[in-house]
């Protein structure tokens, strides 16, 4: 395969995990409480912060000549509905909802350093865009870690 398209398709990768978590943090608001105002604008933020991102990733694809992702992949579902069974379970317990957040986290993180590091470059320009997404991602998984060890 090309380095151009697997740079693309590393693109697309990563545009449609931050659907998947743009709409699992959407997912988690559903199951927050009347006092959870704070992880209500916490979880907004990163919604959007990912919706912002896949913009960005998305212009690059475009710019490369490339098709790009719109959907949500079929871990990213699961991963959803997951956090709906326990929901269910957990009766929208705080600790329990951050746990599955940072789980989540978990795999974003995990997403942009394979990116970072594939065997196949990307553009200088997706490279620094990728990077600086990967730092804010990052510090926002140790703020949604910080959050679930203090429950």
């Amino acid at each position: 395969m090309e380095t151009v398209e697997r740079s693309i398709e590393t693109l697309n990768d990563l545009i449609e995990i931050n659907n998947d978590r743009s709409a699992g943090f959407q997912r988690a608001l559903k199951d927050l409480g009347d006092g959870d105002v704070d992880l209500k604008s916490l979880f907004e933020e990163y919604s959007e912060q990912s919706r912002k991102f896949a913009q960005e990733l998305t212009a690059i694809v475009a710019q490369s000549g490339g098709d790009t992702e719109t959907g949500t992949s079929a871990s990213g579902t699961l991963h959803r509905a997951w956090i709906e069974v326990k929901a269910l379970f957990s009766g929208s317990d705080r600790h329990a909802i951050l746990a599955e957040c940072e789980r989540g986290e978990d795999a974003i993180k995990k997403a942009y350093r394979d990116a970072l590091t594939s065997e196949y470059a990307l553009s200088p320009e997706a490279s620094q865009t990728v990077s600086t997404q990967a730092q804010a991602i990052g510090q926002a998984h140790d703020r949604i870690k910080a959050l679930r060890d203090s429950q």
